[in-house]
């Protein structure tokens, strides 16, 4: 029903799923300052636990809060729901009593122009569309970054155009809203390793990668799909797309395949038609691990297919730090470099941060579980100098796993401050630097907030233990 901006004015809108990341936030700013006649902001918390999002909309007249609870009414007599992407729809009660239910997401494509350059997976797609956003600034052009990285695209939507490249983090439950929205058509898509997550939502993988498929749905011929050759999943991917197919690799690709790859000296390859293989990237990068050159590797491959520069590519990525979260070093000591890998929610990531250095680790895990299996992670954790574990479901599913293979630990803890103070006491002194990795490889819920709270209290945590 909203095809330009001026069909905003003077509807009733529901914004379902206020936050505290952005989105719920920003689609309620966005109708009240373009015309709603009312917004009504509705959540199952508290004011008070939604006190920083509250406050930033006090302001508008327009907008009123319905908060730490649903009613009924206030999604049957809105024109308009704006349904945040963590509501599941399946068997909501409120939802069903809508009349249309939309997201800042499908409202944004709707309304720009701008070229979409889409990612999506389970594990590396928030620092892939880092590196491909800051590739695309470095190398000059005007591009913006926004979707599950928790910058809503409304938010930078009246700046863009046909010529401002726009990058989304595409998560499984926001592509399953978009599985009706035909403005979805990324002129590159690109799919990240696929692993069990969100088994607690689904139920079964194939109804979760069912959901990733959606990124592709509406590509043609003279679109893109970047689809990553050491997944299994990847060559069902590009069976199915109607895009034209590159891949990326740990390994050299086969000869008759277009795509990048890691070569024997650590730096990447690249091959966009048959026998003409460049560089892309050089051996040694800013970031950490082979996980996370992988992923630039995948960044810089969407760069060279949206036309950049080749020339310019392996100077600007080479410079790419990464991000908050994401095996961010955020301190550093004489005897410790401290890591936060919080964005880890799933065990398969934990495992890559174990093996991402090449200096002692010592490994902080564990948190709430959401039915994964921790069989593989175990194994893992064996690599590590130290293990200290974080107390949690997850946690309690990991333990015994641990004990089965012999593999000592510390804790779990109550807390991130006790936690830290036992490895403190336990480590006095250390032969070399040695890296403390916190990557937990499950779910924040009840220690925090969510994995970027958990990810900044660690920080916290760790300045005041060793100031």
């Amino acid at each position: 029903m909203i095809q330009t901006i001026h069909d905003v004015a003077g509807l009733s809108v529901t914004v379902m799923g206020l936050g505290l990341n952005g989105g719920g936030l920003a689609s309620a700013r966005f109708f009240a300052e373009h015309g709603a006649k009312t917004v009504v902001v509705t959540d199952m918390k508290t004011e008070a636990e939604l006190a920083p999002s509250v406050a930033e909309l006090r302001r508008y007249p327009n907008i009123r809060f319905a908060l730490g609870g649903h009613h009924v009414e206030d999604f049957r007599t809105a024109d308009i729901v704006i349904k945040n992407p963590g509501v599941k729809a399946e068997g909501n009660p409120y939802l069903a009593a809508a009349r249309v239910v939309e997201t800042d997401m499908s409202i944004f494509l709707r309304l720009s122009a701008a070229p979409i350059l889409a990612i999506t997976g389970s594990k590396g797609k928030s620092s892939t569309v880092s590196a491909l956003h800051y590739g695309l600034r470095q190398c000059g052009m005007t591009a913006f970054l926004g979707g599950n990285i928790t910058v809503s695209p409304l938010s930078f939507l009246f700046e863009t155009n046909a010529n401002t490249p726009v990058v989304l983090e595409l998560s499984s439950w926001q592509l399953a809203d978009l599985a009706r929205c035909p403005q979805l058509k990324p002129k590159i898509a690109l799919l990240t390793s696929i692993m069990p997550d969100h088994q607690n939502w689904y139920g079964s993988m194939e109804r979760y990668v069912a959901d990733k498929k959606i990124i592709y749905r509406n590509q043609t011929k003279d679109d893109y799909t970047i689809c990553n050759y050491d997944d299994a999943w990847g060559k069902q991917f590009a069976a199915e797309t109607a895009g034209t197919v590159f891949w990326y690799s740990t390994e050299p690709l086969p000869p008759h395949l277009l795509g990048a790859w890691i070569a024997a000296d650590g730096s990447a390859r690249i091959r966009l038609r048959p026998k003409q293989d460049q560089l892309l990237l050089p051996p040694e990068l800013s970031v950490p691990g082979k996980a996370l050159k992988q992923n630039v590797m995948a960044a810089s491959l969407a760069l060279t297919l949206y036309g950049v520069d080749m020339q310019k590519i392996p100077d600007c990525m080479q410079t790419y730090s990464g991000i908050p979260h994401r095996l961010e070093c955020f301190y550093q000591t004489e005897q410790f470099k401290f890591y936060n890998d919080s964005a880890a929610t799933i065990p398969e990531a934990a495992a890559a941060a174990v093996n991402a250095f090449d200096r002692p680790v010592i490994m902080i895990t564990g948190g709430t579980d959401k039915k994964l299996d921790f069989t593989a992670l175990a194994p893992e954790l064996k690599k590590a100098k130290a293990l200290f574990l974080l107390a949690g479901t997850g946690t309690d599913k990991l333990i015994p796993l641990l004990q089965a293979q012999h593999t000592p630990y510390f804790g779990p803890f109550d807390s991130l401050d006790e936690l830290l103070k036992a490895l403190r006491e336990t480590f006095s002194t250390v032969p070399e630097q040695t890296a403390v990795v916190f990557s937990p490889g499950a779910t924040s819920f009840g220690m925090f907030k969510n994995e970027f709270d958990r990810g900044n209290r660690f920080k916290e945590a760790v300045r005041q233990c060793w100031q």
